[in-house]
């Protein structure tokens, strides 16, 4: 992409960004997902603004959580701004590990970030980190297929309608896929989508007295429901899909539906990287009746971790990578379907915005997470696909790690489950919760 100088001075007014009297070179750990790789594309626009100069680190998300993990725990230094979520914030800010964003500018306007963001990033009031982009998970599907098949998409369908449309959608001969879905390993990967999945079907992770909930029905029934459609109707391999995987097969015309990110919308809608750009419909994520759709919410946000002694710098950056002028650089450059979604309610108030397909949607499906009150049933914890505990992360790549060996027909659902109920009770017995 080539941006001109003059549209890149022109298109983003951040304020109150003061150039520092000493540049400093930044290094940033970051996800390799489409928004972050853009945002890379367009640092000279900041570099210009403030003298201070970026080099990135891009990693797959596994990879990125276990970099950034590991370099803030042991206080390594490595990173002067980190791409962290909802899940980590709360609990490295408690422990001290980020620096407060305090002392944001008035033109910045922190109220202006979603409520459901703010919060999710926030520890006792104060925001630890500041929202790139937000996100739920909502159905893209194929408006040709499901029209050649019949049906008609619902606004907010169930599992069954979805299953049943993968079935009638999926053309092997042709290399179509009814459902493109996550199954790769990693608690934020495949563990995150089967776990929102086994919400909407009554399940959870932990009852009241933190009890593992693997060998209640619940979690079987949702198992065995994804596996079964997943054979029918998803594409070889599935184990090893991630989003990105997913992204690209669904922009080849290989899937009919897929169920993930609400951030994607822009991606398979871009007629530059799409194949079906112009046959592309939206959905809430399905439920089962039992008033919990199987959506989750998620930020990918930037923070300063507390070993950095650039921090001010690093500010800098992060009041101009999350502003409101970084929208306005990237509609200028490329529409308003392609800035990062998510974040702040002024987007969604914009009339421009509001022409994009997808924009009403993301917004409701965000709404429809809340992760105080995750699952039917009640639970100690807070979190729609993750578990607000530090032990979590551990715990859930093992249990993701026994569901992939299901995907990938290694192991039974009845093995799975019951693995999975050992080692997180085994767990959080040697944490302290049991």
């Amino acid at each position: 992409m080539i941006y001109t100088v003059s549209r890149l001075m022109g298109a983003c007014a951040v304020a109150a960004l003061s150039t520092a009297a000493a540049a400093e070179t930044l290094t940033i750990a970051t996800v390799n997902n489409g928004d972050m790789i853009r945002m890379q594309g367009y640092t000279d626009d900041f570099t210009e603004k403030t003298g201070h100069t970026v080099e990135w680190v891009t990693l797959e998300e596994n990879v990125l959580r276990q970099r950034v993990t590991t370099d803030i725990s042991t206080k390594g230094g490595a990173f002067d701004i980190m791409t962290i979520g909802m899940y980590e914030t709360p609990i490295w800010g408690a422990n001290g590990w980020l620096v407060p964003l305090d002392g944001l500018s008035a033109e910045y306007n922190v109220d202006d970030i979603l409520p459901a963001m703010r919060g999710g990033l926030s520890h006792d009031g104060t925001l630890y980190a500041a929202p790139f982009y937000g996100e739920s998970s909502m159905v893209m599907y194929r408006t040709d297929l499901m029209e050649a098949a019949g049906m008609e998409m619902p606004k907010a369908p169930t599992w069954d309608f979805i299953r049943e449309a993968a079935a009638a959608m999926t053309d092997r001969d042709n290399e179509i896929n009814g459902i493109c879905l996550r199954g790769k390993a990693g608690w934020g990967e495949g563990g995150a989508f089967i776990t929102v999945t086994a919400n909407s079907f009554g399940a959870r992770w932990f009852d009241e007295d933190w009890n593992a909930q693997f060998d209640q029905p619940e979690w079987a029934n949702a198992l065995k429901f994804f596996v079964g459609m997943m054979e029918e109707s998803g594409p070889p391999g599935y184990a090893t899909n991630g989003f990105n995987e997913n992204l690209s097969l669904f922009q080849q015309g290989k899937c009919g539906m897929w169920i993930d990110a609400t951030v994607a919308a822009s991606f398979v809608t871009n007629p530059d990287d799409s194949t079906v750009a112009d046959k592309v419909g939206f959905a809430l994520a399905p439920d089962t009746g039992l008033g919990k759709r199987s959506n989750w919410l998620w930020a990918w946000a930037l923070a300063i971790p507390a070993g950095t002694q650039k921090a001010d710098a690093a500010r800098e950056f992060i009041e101009w990578a999350t502003s409101t002028g970084y929208i306005e650089l990237v509609a200028a450059n490329e529409g308003w379907a392609n800035v990062p979604p998510g974040a702040r309610q002024s987007l969604y108030d914009n009339p421009e915005y509001q022409k994009v397909p997808f924009a009403q949607m993301t917004l409701d499906s965000i709404n429809a997470a809340n992760p105080n009150e995750p699952t039917v049933k009640p639970v100690p914890y807070v979190g729609v696909q993750f578990v607000a505990i530090p032990e979590f992360a551990g715990i859930a790549t093992e249990v993701s790690q026994e569901f992939s060996a299901v995907y990938a027909g290694q192991q039974s659902v009845e093995e799975a489950l019951e693995k999975a109920q050992a080692l997180t009770n085994d767990a959080m017995e040697a944490a302290g919760y049991r």
